[in-house]
């Protein structure tokens, strides 16, 4: 029987020490959420995730909550407060990696739900066009955006937030304050590294 091209991996070649139909039965939500069988199909552990942060961008969403009234109009924007990686209080929203077969629209349903819990009820963009694209990097003084740890390619997207929010993990509070006001000024300049410049471009994006 003849061999087709594809069924004999190049050197090198993702798949190339994998038995033949390993990924047969494995679903998508396989990929995100794991088949019950430990993690799923290439997740990266600690060290592996921090040798790609050194080595490629990573693709991140950011989210700016928002509550919005009867009309469909922003009444009021979240923002987070959430213990940092050295322990200290900061302000910022709600962000996270894409995972590996995962969509943008589940990566910021799952986001969301990290952060602000599985009764904040989205309501997700119809369209996945970002208000804006923000991209951190790990050197201080490159752009606007700074993330010590990585280089991040950030889809920033507002999202109207209609349920309940119970702030987990690191999350500890959310606070709601109307766009315009001496508050949001303040929220904003307590926010780091380019995050409160992403509420003002989302602000000026809403038409607030």
């Amino acid at each position: 029987m003849p061999v087709m091209n594809d069924e004999v991996p190049d050197e090198g070649d993702f798949d190339a020490g994998r038995r033949r139909g390993e990924f047969d039965d494995i679903t998508p939500e396989d990929f995100v959420r794991g088949s019950g069988h430990g993690n799923p199909p290439g997740w990266l552990g600690a060290a592996d995730i921090n040798r790609a942060r050194h080595q490629m961008p990573i693709a991140y969403v950011e989210v700016v909550p928002v509550r919005v009234d009867e009309l469909g109009r922003v009444s009021q924007v979240g923002s987070l407060l959430r213990v940092s990686d050295d322990g200290s209080i900061e302000r910022t929203l709600i962000t996270g990696r894409v995972l590996f077969h995962e969509t943008l629209r589940e990566a910021i349903a799952r986001n969301v739900a990290k952060d602000l819990g599985e009764l904040a009820l989205p309501v997700l963009p119809q369209s996945l066009q970002p208000f804006a694209v923000a991209e951190f990097f790990p050197t201080p003084g490159v752009s606007e955006y700074y993330d010590p740890r990585q280089h991040a390619i950030a889809l920033c997207y507002v999202v109207a937030i209609a349920g309940d929010c119970k702030p987990q993990d690191e999350t500890l509070d959310v606070e709601w304050v109307a766009p315009g006001s001496e508050v949001m000024e303040r929220f904003i300049g307590q926010m780091v590294n380019g995050h409160g410049d992403i509420v003002r471009r989302a602000l000026s994006w809403i038409g607030s």
